[in-house]
């Protein structure tokens, strides 16, 4: 069996590559543990100086990188172009701030010494997912190298080729041989590799099914996970916004990545004081977003990363305009073999309709009136997922309150759009995952917090 690289664009292939057979993969696996057992023993200033350089090398071939993720997967070159350069600054943050995130932690007790000391913990195995093929590896990656430990990646089917380069700008960096390795593999054989006894812990991105289906095999190998699935983020606008600049916000948010973003904005909670006024806005907005060829610079909306999920996505469209949802911009099937959706929105959003219970994975937004800032909060909450969201107000205490308090979600921002950085943790509550990646919270998720107690 192998693995088919499809442009989205038109439908061609690109590249085939042969997969590993499950021996293939336990060697594979065997070789990354025998590296682990020198790495493990290195200093932080060598890893340091590895992860500076990995991040030269991000920056040096940025270009590559954006146009594979083009032609793999349908990202504008101007995305891919700033998703590279964001793993570059990943890097960067571990290896400056790692071995002090990484240092004993002394808690005074009877003993002469008492403390807390981070140590590596093995082999971390990653099932990423395709809408940030590069960036959704790093925030693994770099964390994970500069603790000790080693990786192995199984990435999304349809990115093969920033699979196999992330691989060699590893080995190109100077990192010793089979630190991390990439396992072309198929999702079948997942929890074969988690059974692995030199597998120690799971890292993984995607879908909430697909979560719920590692976590089970991973718990049932007694072996630590960390989650980041689905999310239907609420931006909560309310009456005392900047609308411009929210609908600017927004607008923005919702067409990240071609709309294929876990943070991406999903669901727009408006008070209905305001609606008409920013669906309005909205749509002036959506209107000037470009679609077309992702190589050009100009291009705000690639193809989505494969004509099964354009076709999944434009069915929920549907479903919701028979329950009574208006289509005002968008929701058709443009001609040819490709996945381009265009941008799309949906007002008159009520519960039990797909735009406003599921996950709209493209550029589609669903806009849903509110009575008031409570029934906002309400509506904002009203869902299984609790990846990000944000709020809209002119009250800058009101606004942190709400984000802090009020809202339930991972991460909650302020007049600003949800994003992820390399120094703060990311993750979310409910069916959206647990545990968190990134900041110091991310780097202390996969190694043995260990007490050290002298006497």
């Amino acid at each position: 069996m192998n693995i088919s690289s499809i442009n989205p664009v038109n439908g061609q292939q690109i590249q085939e590559y042969p997969t590993l057979n499950e021996k293939q993969v336990a060697e594979k696996i065997e070789q990354t543990h025998s590296a682990w057992l020198d790495w493990k023993k290195t200093t932080p200033i060598q890893r340091r100086t590895l992860m500076n350089r990995l991040a030269e090398i991000l920056r040096e071939r940025k270009n590559e990188l954006a146009i594979l993720m083009a032609n793999e997967m349908g990202k504008p070159v101007k995305q891919g172009l700033a998703e590279a350069e964001k793993c570059a600054l990943c890097c960067e943050y571990y290896a400056i701030n790692g071995e002090g995130l990484l240092a004993d932690q002394i808690i005074e007790t009877e003993a002469s010494k008492s403390y807390v000391s981070f140590q590596p913990i093995g082999i971390v195995l990653a099932v990423m997912p395709w809408n940030f093929p590069l960036f959704q590896v790093f925030r693994f990656l770099a964390p994970t190298l500069i603790a000790g430990n080693c990786g192995v990646l199984k990435h999304a089917s349809n990115v093969p080729g920033c699979a196999l380069a992330i691989e060699e700008m590893i080995v190109q960096a100077g990192f010793p041989a089979h630190v991390f390795q990439t396992l072309l593999i198929g999702s079948k054989m997942v929890e074969k590799v988690i059974e692995n006894p030199r597998i120690k812990a799971v890292t993984l991105t995607g879908s909430t099914n697909a979560g719920i289906t590692v976590a089970s095999k991973a718990g049932a190998m007694l072996k630590k996970v960390v989650l980041e699935l689905g999310g239907s983020d609420a931006y909560v606008v309310l009456a005392d916004a900047d609308l411009e600049k929210a609908a600017e916000i927004c607008v923005a948010s919702r067409l990240t990545n071609s709309g294929q973003s876990c943070i991406a904005a999903k669901r727009f909670v408006v008070e209905e004081s305001v609606i008409a006024e920013f669906t309005q806005l909205f749509l002036d907005k959506m209107k000037k977003s470009v679609m077309g060829n992702p190589l050009e610079m100009d291009t705000d909306i690639g193809p989505m990363a494969r004509i099964d999920l354009r076709d999944e996505l434009h069915a929920q469209v549907l479903k919701s305009i028979e329950k009574g949802a208006v289509c005002i911009l968008g929701g058709e099937l443009p001609e040819g073999n490709n996945a381009y959706y265009p941008a799309t929105i949906l007002t008159n959003v009520l519960p039990g309709m797909t735009g406003y219970d599921e996950e709209l994975f493209g550029p589609v937004a669903s806009i849903i009136s509110a009575k008031d800032e409570n029934d906002a909060i309400r509506i904002a909450n009203d869902s299984i997922f609790g990846l990000g969201s944000a709020v809209f107000t002119k009250d800058i205490a009101k606004g942190e309150r709400i984000a802090a308090t009020e809202l339930e979600a991972g991460s909650c921002f302020v007049n600003e759009r949800v994003q992820s950085d390399p120094r703060l943790p990311f993750g979310g509550i409910k069916t959206s995952g647990y545990g968190r990646e990134l900041g110091s919270f991310g780097i202390l998720e996969f190694v043995n917090i260990k007490t050290v107690y002298v006497k």
